[in-house]
């Protein structure tokens, strides 16, 4: 029997950028629609004048003069907003995507409408199937899904369609609860109220200043401290500490899907302090000393969430899903 909790219908996306920093952009977008099951319903793509250099054209393949005649985002924002309406978005490394799109639209003084995303990885970590990694390509070797042109935002957003139904459907079967998370708006680029896109209300305030977060605690039992030739477990608690190349929130997003805990501070419970400036005097570098605390940067940090190893034991109560603006003092 379908989970009547599950949500109506999915919009898989992919999009190429010209980096992964916060003041990078899309060069290209792709949504395949799906019903409540999985089925594919119809599928859009576009190209995205980034208005600037596109970045790594050895992997996305979209270089100047083909991105030259291409629509700004704030021209396909419409058109795009249409196809995430109502809709949970579904991404591999949904964090990056979701960051990427939420920023498009900050700068185009909009609100994407879709108020949670699923990340391919994180179900894939949920239903525990046997991957050597969690790569698009192994996901869709698994499933027996053939890529015809890896990081083509299109065929990737197809792959992980048909990747996606079938484990849809083992979640279905077995009961598991699908790790949905928050689709928070952004707010650097805002000048004034957002427009609302087809109905939607605008949620995003004036002002270039960004709120934090309450972020869902980890479901599953904190392990201890992280070891340098072992891989990062589920439930271990992960600080961060001083100014990072790839935004704040896309790397606290990463480490909770995950299924890590990100802690505000550092305690004695503290598996890990992310920084990439250790020697700083900071509340949290200071603890860190202090209690013996590993210490890795964002580089190696963003390396070992690659592979984090499953918990022991199933989760006993579902993380929330809805993370609470608190006040931040970084550290």
């Amino acid at each position: 029997m379908w989970p009547a909790a599950y949500p109506r219908g999915y919009a898989v996306v992919d999009v190429e950028t010209t980096g992964l920093a916060r003041d990078d952009r899309i060069v290209s977008a792709a949504v395949y629609r799906l019903d409540a099951r999985g089925d594919v319903e119809d599928h859009w793509y576009t190209l995205v004048n980034p208005e600037r250099d596109p970045g790594p054209v050895w992997i996305h393949g979209l270089t100047t003069d083909v991105l030259a005649g291409a629509p700004l985002f704030r021209d396909v924002a419409g058109e795009f907003a249409e196809r995430l309406a109502d809709r949970v978005l579904v991404a591999h490394n949904a964090a990056f995507d979701w960051s990427m799109i939420a920023r498009e639209y900050a700068r185009a003084g909009a609100t994407a409408p879709t108020r949670q995303r699923l990340c391919t990885i994180a179900l894939a970590r949920e239903l525990r199937l046997p991957l050597p990694n969690h790569k698009l390509a192994t996901l869709a070797e698994h499933f027996g899904v053939a890529q015809r042109r890896a990081h083509h935002a299109l065929d990737d957003a197809r792959v992980l369609a048909e990747a996606f139904r079938p484990s849809l459907h083992a979640a279905a079967r077995d009961g598991v609860r699908l790790p949905l998370l928050e689709c928070r708006p952004l707010t650097e680029w805002s000048d004034g109220p957002a427009k609302p896109l087809i109905g939607h209300q605008p949620t995003h305030r004036p002002g270039t200043w960004r709120p934090s977060r309450r972020l869902p605690p980890s479901p599953y039992p904190n392990p201890g401290r992280y070891e340098s030739d072992k891989p990062l477990a589920q439930g271990m608690r992960v600080a961060f500490s001083g100014d990072t190349s790839v935004d704040r929130e896309l790397l606290e997003d990463r480490a909770v899907e995950a299924g890590l805990h990100v802690a505000t501070s550092v305690s004695r419970k503290t598996s890990l302090l992310v920084t990439n400036d250790p020697e700083s005097a900071t509340s949290k570098t200071v603890k860190a000393a202090e209690y013996g605390t590993p210490v890795v940067d964002e580089t190696a940090f963003t390396h070992l969430l690659r592979d984090v190893a499953p918990a022991p034991t199933a989760p006993s109560t579902p993380p929330p899903a809805r993370p609470v603006p608190v006040p931040r003092s970084d550290g």
